[in-house]
């Protein structure tokens, strides 16, 4: 099982490739950042943690810009989306980001995507909340036609183009792993529609991850990792989580200066210690 880091990339923290440099320093596998364009001022979508929003998710730089900072920085060190907000994106452009940045990182990116849950940010960027999940299905779609395909076309209910070019292509073949994020009812039918793995959010006591695992597994007729973000820094959940065939865990650390991101990181790394043994 591998270990990440989630991070809010944010103005008044510690910065993209500096923080990437110290993750890869300490051995950790992978590093991801979240994503959102704007916050609405006034919005009605409630927080899924509940309470306030936090005030990173108003200052986050452009999701990448700030993996390639994060690329540029380091040489082994997965980078990837946790998540990338699809239904807010153009698909010819992001295929062209996602392929500029993985050949640029010498294939080292993972695409994690979702369709969020601000219905005001989505709304923004023309986005019918009602339909945004058919939305997310065909860019996805079309950007793996434009990843694989000399000549590109695609015809849906919400993408259409027809015979385009765009190189680079991505260095990993076919294209770099789509990754699910959500914890919704349907969300297997997507990993299991265009994903390559399932990568939910860790809610308290595993809610509903433990099972659909096992239901992932069951149905999925190719391979299909399960991949799991905002795991906390408990050595038993690591073990059940292990135990369930989760392929990697993602732990965010605080948007901050280096003192408080460090003690997180000493946190997780001592967790993962042990799991293994060592302590």
């Amino acid at each position: 099982m591998d270990f990440g880091i989630g991070y809010f990339p944010t103005a008044d923290a510690v910065g993209p490739g500096p923080l990437a440099r110290t993750v890869e320093e300490r051995g950790h596998e992978s590093l991801f950042f979240a994503e959102h364009t704007h916050i609405p001022a006034s919005r009605d979508s409630p927080y899924p943690a509940g309470g306030e929003l936090p005030r990173k998710y108003l200052h986050t730089y452009d999701l990448f810009v700030a993996l390639t900072a994060a690329a540029a920085a380091t040489s082994r060190l997965r980078v990837g989306s946790g998540i990338c907000l699809v239904v807010e994106r153009d698909p010819i452009t992001t295929a062209k980001e996602v392929a500029s940045l993985d050949s640029l990182s010498g294939g080292r990116f993972e695409f994690g995507v979702g369709a969020g849950w601000n219905r005001e940010e989505m709304e923004n960027h023309g986005t019918d909340p009602r339909t945004r999940m058919r939305l997310l299905k065909e860019r996805v779609e079309a950007m793996k036609e434009i990843w694989t395909q000399e000549e590109a076309s695609y015809h849906g209910e919400f993408v259409e183009f027809d015979r385009i070019r765009s190189s680079p292509k991505p260095v990993q073949r076919p294209h770099p792993p789509v990754l699910i994020g959500g914890n919704g009812p349907t969300v297997l039918d997507r990993v299991l529609d265009f994903g390559d793995a399932w990568f939910p959010n860790y809610m308290p006591e595993g809610q509903g991850i433990y099972d659909r695992a096992g239901e992932l597994a069951a149905r999925a007729e190719r391979p299909i990792d399960l991949m799991v973000m905002s795991a906390p820094a408990k050595a038993t959940v690591l073990e059940r989580l292990h135990a369930a065939g989760c392929r990697r865990v993602v732990h965010w650390v605080p948007s901050a200066g280096p003192a408080e991101i460090e003690r997180e990181l000493e946190l997780w790394e001592a967790a993962i210690a042990e799991l293994n043994g060592e302590s």
